[in-house]
């Protein structure tokens, strides 16, 4: 039997790491939420100028112009990111908000890497923040994903 010796300074590094991933977290949380949120009521109210399309690769052109014309697509996403967003901002269904991400999340970066390179550096971002969000609440996805 060995015993497990713990002294002050062991338990404030450790309180110290766990506060700062806790913070570190709420930021990430609350700092996605804020971009998902305001990128998702950009896809209805247009306030934000939208890229030249002269300044932007051919094929990452005809792929948004193939999203406008189906008429719902780009809708239903803005939805989807606007209520995904309050739902990260507010702390509510987390794993909810960043499962219905996920796609989403998924599509920017390919979309960065293979249609239009200039924003990976955003969609890198993006999806590492999904992924850091994803294993911080990890413990809320187990359920889900338990065989039966």
């Amino acid at each position: 039997m060995t015993a497990t010796i713990t002294t002050p300074a062991t338990t404030a590094t450790a309180a110290r790491k766990s506060a700062f991933s806790r913070h570190l977290t709420i930021a990430t949380r609350v700092l996605t939420g804020l971009l998902f949120t305001v990128t998702g009521l950009n896809g209805f109210l247009n306030f934000m100028p939208a890229p030249d399309p002269s300044t932007m690769a051919p094929a990452g052109v005809a792929f948004s112009a193939a999203l406008h014309a189906t008429g719902y697509l780009l809708q239903l996403a803005s939805g989807v990111q606007v209520v995904a967003g309050v739902l990260l901002v507010a702390g509510r269904f987390v794993a909810l908000a960043l499962a219905l991400l996920a796609p989403m999340v998924v599509n920017i970066f390919l979309f960065h890497v293979f249609l239009e390179p200039s924003g990976v550096v955003m969609g890198l971002l993006v999806t590492v923040a999904e992924i850091g969000l994803a294993w911080a609440y990890r413990d809320r996805f187990r359920p889900m994903l338990q065989a039966r």
